[in-house]
């Protein structure tokens, strides 16, 4: 099954609320795009079984992925960031998380550091659309996208797979990270 916006016909209710701004709520809804997509990675991040959490995969319109950051633990291995861009959209996973593991979260996306950082997002998912959901986009992006090594690119696609993004979907990011891989640019 792809997902063609087009070709979209269910009604989308709009979640208003905004957990991810205050700590009055016990929790947070997080999209997730890259190696957290997959919940046995975010179990490790967070020490709390993340399979429980997830709401299910999600689309972010109206953005693409890239990969613009350089991972500052493995050499020379490109991680990946979402980029706002007309017409396209980004597959992921959306989860409802505790309050409590915020900071974790931040810890392991290098907030601290500069190396991502908390963006509000608006998300589809299950014919329902989020408001207020965090992701992390990368702070200072490299010119030029760099190429996964063979460990982030099989955890990514790991999560791919497991979380039921699409088909098609799956296959595009397959093959981009391949192409990087193999030194041709876009």
């Amino acid at each position: 099954m792809s997902f063609d916006p087009a070709e979209t016909t269910f009604s989308i209710k709009t979640i208003t609320e905004s957990p991810s701004l205050s700590h009055q709520t016990a929790s947070f809804y997080y999209f997730a795009y890259g190696s957290c997509m997959c919940p046995v990675d975010l179990t490790r991040t967070i020490g709390e079984e993340a399979s429980a959490m997830v709401i299910g995969t999600g689309i972010l319109p109206n953005y693409r992925f890239a990969f613009n950051r350089k991972a500052p633990k493995r050499k020379s291995c490109g991680v990946l960031d979402v980029v706002p861009h007309q017409g396209s959209h980004v597959e992921g996973v959306l989860y409802r998380l505790p309050w409590s593991v915020s900071d974790k979260l931040d810890v392991r996306e290098e907030v601290p550091n500069n190396g991502y950082r908390q963006e509000l997002i608006t998300v589809d998912c299950l014919g329902q659309r989020y408001g207020a959901v965090r992701t992390y986009v990368v702070v200072e992006k490299t010119p030029q996208e760099v190429p996964p090594d063979d460990w982030y690119f099989y955890v990514v696609m790991r999560g791919a797979m497991t979380s039921g993004l699409s088909r098609d979907y799956s296959w595009r990011l397959f093959n981009h990270m391949k192409r990087l891989q193999r030194g041709q640019t876009f």
